[in-house]
C-alpha cells in the first residue's frame, strides 16, 4: 500500500469521526445556554467588558429601603451581559458595580430584573440564549436571603424554564407567584411559570397565543390580578395588546390590541398599595408617540380608564420603565436614556398624589436622578 492509497484511506475511516464531533462540538456550543452564566461578585473594574451601549433597568427596594439596580452592557446584541448596583441613600450615591452576570463564549446575559418576593429574599433574574435567539431561551435566577446587606450571599444559579422574565412576577391572592416569561417570535410564546410553594419548584402553568405572526417580537408581557379575580396581561407587540384569563393563569384568552395606544417598546404596570393600578407608558394614552413623553398613569377601575398623567421625562430616546413602591408610598421608577452613545440609567421617585394631580405636590418628586452613564457621554 503506497502513501496515497493510506492516506486516502485514512481520511474515508476517519471521516464519520469528524463529522461526528463536529456535530457533538455544535451540540455543546448549544448547550452552553443550558449551563448557567458566570456570576461575579465584586469584580475588579479592569476585568468588566467596556461597552458603548447600556440600557433596559429594573429596581428593586428593600424593606429597610436599600435600592437594587440592575441592568444590561453591550444590550441588543450577542455579547450583552449584566451588572447590579445598590444604593443605601435612598439613591443620591450608588456602588461601584456589585456583581456581574458575565455570559460564556456564544451566549448572552440578557433582560434582568430584581424582586423581592413575599419571605423578603433578592432575586435577580436573567435571560440566556445561544446568540441573538435560539428558539429556547432561558429564564435564569439567583436568590439572596440578605438583600439589605451591602453584600449579600447568593445562591448557584438556576434555570427555572424557557423563555425571557423581564418584568416581575406577580403574587396572586391565593399565594400563587406568576412569572410571565416570553419565548419570542413563536407560537404561544406568553408564557406563565408558575409555584405554588414560594419558588421551590416551577412550572408552566398556561401560555397566551399571538396570532398574528406580523406583530410578535420581545412579548414582555406583564400580568396584574383585577379585583375580580381574573388576570389581565399586557402584552408588547406592535403596539400595546392585551390577554385575559379566568382560571388562574391556566388558559388565556387569544392576545388582541388594547384600547391605549402605545409605541412599540416596554411599558410598566403595576398595582399601588392603595388597590389602584399605575402604568408608566409613553405620552397620552390615546396617541401613539416615539419613545419620548414617559408619562405616569392612576386608573381605580382595573384599567378601563385612567387619569392623571405626571411627566416624568419628555425627551426623545427614554425608554424601558420598571418601577417598586416603597411602604411609605414612594414609587421609584428606573428607566434608560440615548443607550448610545449616552447610556444613562435613570431613576424618578414620586407618589401617587402627583400622578393624580399631573404635576409635583408633595416633596418626594425627584427626577432625572442618574444611576449610571457611559464614562464618554456628557453630563
Amino acid at each position: 500500500m503506497n502513501n496515497l492509497t493510506f492516506t486516502l484511506l485514512t481520511a474515508l475511516l476517519l471521516a464519520p469521526l469528524t463529522a461526528l464531533h463536529a456535530a457533538e462540538g455544535d451540540s455543546v456550543q448549544l448547550d452552553l445556554a443550558l449551563q448557567p452564566a458566570h456570576v461575579i461578585v465584586s469584580p475588579w473594574r479592569q476585568f468588566i467588558p467596556p461597552t458603548k451601549r447600556q440600557g433596559v433597568p429594573g429596581i428593586e427596594r428593600t424593606a429597610k429601603g436599600r435600592l437594587w439596580a440592575i441592568y444590561g452592557r453591550d444590550v441588543e446584541s450577542t455579547r450583552t451581559y449584566q451588572v447590579l448596583k445598590t444604593s443605601a441613600d435612598d439613591g443620591q450615591s450608588w456602588s461601584e458595580v456589585q456583581l456581574m452576570v458575565l455570559p460564556r463564549e456564544g451566549t448572552r446575559a440578557m433582560s434582568a430584573n430584581v424582586w423581592i418576593d413575599p419571605l423578603g429574599r433578592l432575586w435577580l433574574f436573567w435571560g440566556q440564549t445561544s446568540g441573538m435567539n435560539d428558539g429556547r431561551f432561558g429564564v435564569w435566577a439567583i436568590v439572596a436571603d440578605d438583600p439589605d446587606a451591602a453584600e449579600p450571599k447568593w445562591s448557584a444559579p438556576r434555570r427555572l424554564g424557557d423563555g425571557i422574565l423581564l418584568n416581575k412576577p406577580t403574587v396572586l391572592r391565593n399565594g400563587d407567584w406568576l412569572l410571565p416569561a416570553s419565548v419570542w417570535k413563536a407560537d404561544n410564546s406568553c408564557r406563565v411559570i408558575a409555584s405554588t410553594d414560594q419558588g421551590k419548584t416551577i412550572q408552566l402553568r398556561g401560555t397566551a397565543h399571538i396570532s398574528d405572526p406580523a406583530t410578535r417580537g420581545p412579548d414582555e408581557p406583564m400580568i396584574v390580578e383585577r379585583k375580580d379575580g381574573s388576570l389581565w396581561m399586557l402584552v408588547r407587540v406592535q403596539g400595546m395588546a392585551q390577554s385575559v384569563s379566568n382560571d388562574g393563569g391556566r388558559t388565556w384568552s387569544p392576545v388582541e390590541r388594547s384600547g391605549i395606544r402605545h409605541t412599540t417598546s416596554r411599558f410598566f404596570i403595576r398595582r399601588l398599595r392603595s388597590g389602584s393600578l399605575l402604568m408608566v407608558k409613553h405620552g397620552p394614552l390615546n396617541k401613539r408617540t416615539k419613545r419620548e413623553l414617559l408619562t405616569a398613569y392612576i386608573s381605580d377601575d382595573d384599567g378601563r380608564t385612567w387619569q392623571g398623567g405626571l411627566m416624568i421625562d419628555e425627551r426623545d430616546g427614554v425608554t424601558y420603565p420598571d418601577g417598586i413602591q416603597a411602604k411609605d408610598g414612594t414609587i421609584y421608577i428606573i428607566y434608560d436614556y440615548n443607550r448610545t452613545p449616552e447610556g444613562v440609567i435613570h431613576m424618578a421617585t414620586f407618589r401617587e398624589e402627583d400622578v393624580r394631580a399631573a404635576k409635583p405636590v408633595t416633596d418626594k418628586v425627584r427626577l432625572r436622578l442618574v444611576i449610571d452613564r457611559l464614562p464618554h457621554s456628557k453630563p
